[in-house]
Parts: C-alpha cells; sequence; structure tokens
C-alpha cells in the first residue's frame, strides 16, 4: 500500500486542490491503480522460471459522470497510472510484451464511483519499412496498430532479429511465417501466406493451415497476435 500511498500524494501534488473537488463523489485513481496491479497479478502467464507475462493494454471504463470528471486530467492521470503499473510490474519480475498503454472510456451501464477493467497482452511490433515506403505500398500488413507494406519478393515475420516484420510475442517463433507477393501479368498483386515449420502454426481467417492464398481483409493469426492483409488502391500515394 505504500506505492498507492505514494501515487496518491503525487497526483493531488500534480493536479493541486481541483483533484479532490473533481474526484469527490466518484471513483478514486488510487482504486483504479490497485485495480490495476490486481490485473496484472491475476493474468500473468508463465512463460519460465523466471519469466511471467503480463497485460500491456488496459482501457478502464468509467460511467459517463466520472469520465467527464476526470477529463481534465485524463493525460496526466493516465501517465502517472503507467508508471505506477510498471513499478509493480518490476517488483514482481513481470514482463510486458509491447509499451504499456492506459485508455479511459465511458460505460453507460457504470453507475458514479463504479468502474470496470479490460486487459489484453498485445506485442510491440518493428520493422524497418520506412513511412513513405508505407505509403507507397499497393498492399500492407496491418498488425497491432502498426502498418507493413506487402510488395515483391515478400516478407518474413517471425520474433527474431532477421525476421523482416518483428512481433514480440512468447507464442510467436523466430521466423514463423513469410508472406509471398508476385505480380500477375494483369498487374494484379497476388498474395500468399506460408508457415515456416513453427511451433504453433497459423490461423488464416480462422482456419489452421500451412499455406494458402490471402486478399483484402484476410485475417492471419500467430501466437496471441492477428494482422490483417490490406491491399490499397493504385493511387492511394496521389
Amino acid at each position: 500500500m505504500a506505492g498507492l500511498s505514494k501515487f496518491e500524494r503525487k497526483l493531488e501534488q500534480m493536479i493541486s486542490g481541483a483533484f479532490a473537488k473533481a474526484f469527490r463523489s466518484a471513483v478514486q485513481p488510487v482504486e483504479i491503480a490497485a485495480a490495476l496491479q490486481r490485473e496484472c497479478d491475476n493474468n500473468a502467464q508463465i512463460l519460465s522460471r523466471d519469466r511471467r507475462l503480463v497485460p500491456n493494454d488496459f482501457h478502464v471504463e468509467l460511467s459517463p459522470p466520472d469520465l467527464e470528471r476526470l477529463a481534465p486530467y485524463d493525460s496526466a492521470v493516465a501517465s502517472e497510472l503507467v508508471n505506477q503499473v510498471k513499478e509493480h510490474a518490476e517488483q514482481q519480475s513481470y514482463m510486458f510484451p509491447g509499451p504499456v498503454t492506459i485508455d479511459f472510456e465511458s460505460a453507460e451501464d457504470l453507475t458514479t464511483g463504479r468502474f470496470r477493467i479490460r486487459s489484453r497482452a498485445q506485442a510491440g511490433v518493428t520493422s524497418n519499412a520506412t513511412h513513405t515506403q508505407v505509403r507507397r505500398a499497393r498492399a500492407v500488413l496491418e498488425v497491432n496498430g502498426t502498418r507493413h507494406p506487402l510488395h515483391a519478393p515478400g516478407l518474413v515475420i517471425g520474433r527474431g532479429t532477421d525476421a523482416d516484420v518483428r512481433i514480440n510475442d512468447p507464442g510467436v517463433s523466430r521466423r514463423h511465417i513469410e508472406f509471398l507477393v508476385v505480380s500477375s501479368p494483369a498487374g494484379d498483386l497476388e498474395i500468399e501466406v506460408r508457415d515456416l515449420n513453427s511451433t504453433n502454426g497459423m490461423l488464416v481467417d480462422g482456419h489452421r493451415i500451412t499455406q494458402t492464398g490471402v486478399r483484402d481483409g484476410s485475417r492471419v493469426k500467430i501466437g496471441n497476435t492477428t494482422m490483417t492483409v490490406r491491399v490499397v488502391e493504385e493511387d492511394a500515394d496521389v
């Protein structure tokens, strides 16, 4: 509880006396901080003897009046809540699959002073593609809020450093799947995805398969991560 008391004092100092007035008769940020810690504890996945994975993407649902009271301070409160979650994770030797984010949302079914937390482990995604390459691509791969160009001859998705798109998901192999991209004689893009003898395989539109063609809107899941193929218009960069 010492950590939560320190957190509460810091918030009060940050937004001065307005804090107490704004949150009188409403949900208290210190209660949210405690609930976020419990969310981590209750959803910790054991990866190995010394590694436990916890959620990193949190959505705090509040009643409309509470959300309105919080609005002037939501960025500051969210930032301090993120720091509190990280501190708790360090104390418990937890690891996050990607950056920690906390968003506040309205829930009509909640009354004043009540809140609910939804969380998930969302893997961080990186690649060497530039913004220009993404903008000019005729097809892209959307993964956890990021976009990556799908152009010939294709790209490898995996957790290892030699993959073209790297996903920090413990359920993803170092080289998990490969997208193959060719241009047909008519100029159309033909895209296939194939499994690279991964440990956990892949699902394409909900079906376990080792190789298949994909189109705009196709969803490919590996580990705990789902990616979506998007085919864009020829003149998307004009």
